[in-house]
């Protein structure tokens, strides 16, 4: 079975840098794309970022462009996001998401795709 582990988040001033881990155990790491989802009270979950099963991909919504970096190392079974100039509205629980992939170089955005999530990770930026 596999299973899913977050690590990280926490309180932020705006302006400042957290990371996110997602560890992947009970099957192999690089048959999966990988993807950060996040929700904000009140709202949706929604698509953050995602990578490709080879790493060579990756995709982002439009609001953190620039801001947020996705990684992985299939090495190390894990999926990174580095949050970089966060902002009040990046404040949510935040999802690591892994999904069967059979070409290399693909990566999703919508939730369907995915077929295994870890539990969230509440990130806070304060103003």
């Amino acid at each position: 079975q596999v299973r899913l582990v977050v690590s990280g988040g926490g309180l932020v001033q705006a302006g400042g840098a957290l990371s996110l881990s997602c560890a992947l155990s009970g099957h192999t790491f690089s048959n999966y794309a990988m993807g950060w989802f996040r929700q904000a009270p009140g709202k949706e979950r929604e698509f953050v970022a995602a990578i490709s099963r080879d790493g060579d991909n990756t995709g982002y919504t439009d609001s953190v462009k620039g801001r947020f970096t996705i990684s992985r190392d299939n090495a190390k079974n894990t999926a990174n996001l580095q949050m970089d100039s966060l902002k009040p509205e990046d404040t949510a629980v935040y999802y690591c998401a892994a999904g069967r992939s059979i070409f290399g170089r693909t990566y999703y955005s919508r939730q369907s795709e995915y077929d295994f999530w870890g539990q969230g990770t509440q990130v806070t930026v304060s103003s």
